[in-house]
């Protein structure tokens, strides 16, 4: 999972939220925590074991917290941690170039 040494700023923050659904789970986690099932449909096509193993390696990260109440039945909240607010900051430039193109990006053919 994590590096020992990076060679550039970009370098570390790949490794933090590289693979197709962490910057999707970051999104999701927004405006808010969210129980595990509402994150899994927030995040369409997301398995539950992927889910799962995506969650823990953010957490492992610093970047989401989770918060287990004792009760019957149990309950299980995610929310980000103010390093994975400032993570998901520095991806909505991202996510706006992403629409803007979006349309030329489609039409690129399929490798």
């Amino acid at each position: 999972m994590k590096k020992q040494s990076y060679s550039c700023g970009l370098d570390a923050a790949v490794d933090v939220v590289g693979g197709k659904w962490k910057a999707l789970i970051l999104w999701a986690l927004h405006d808010g925590s969210r129980r595990f099932g509402e994150l899994r449909r927030a995040v369409p096509g997301i398995s539950e074991k992927m889910l799962i193993l995506q969650l823990r390696e953010m957490e492992h990260f610093g970047l989401v917290h989770r918060e287990v109440y004792h009760q019957v039945p149990p309950k299980v909240e995610y929310s980000l941690t103010d390093f994975g607010q400032s993570l998901n900051t520095a991806l909505i430039p991202l996510g706006e170039w992403g629409e803007k193109h979006m349309k030329a990006i489609e039409a690129i053919p399929a490798a």
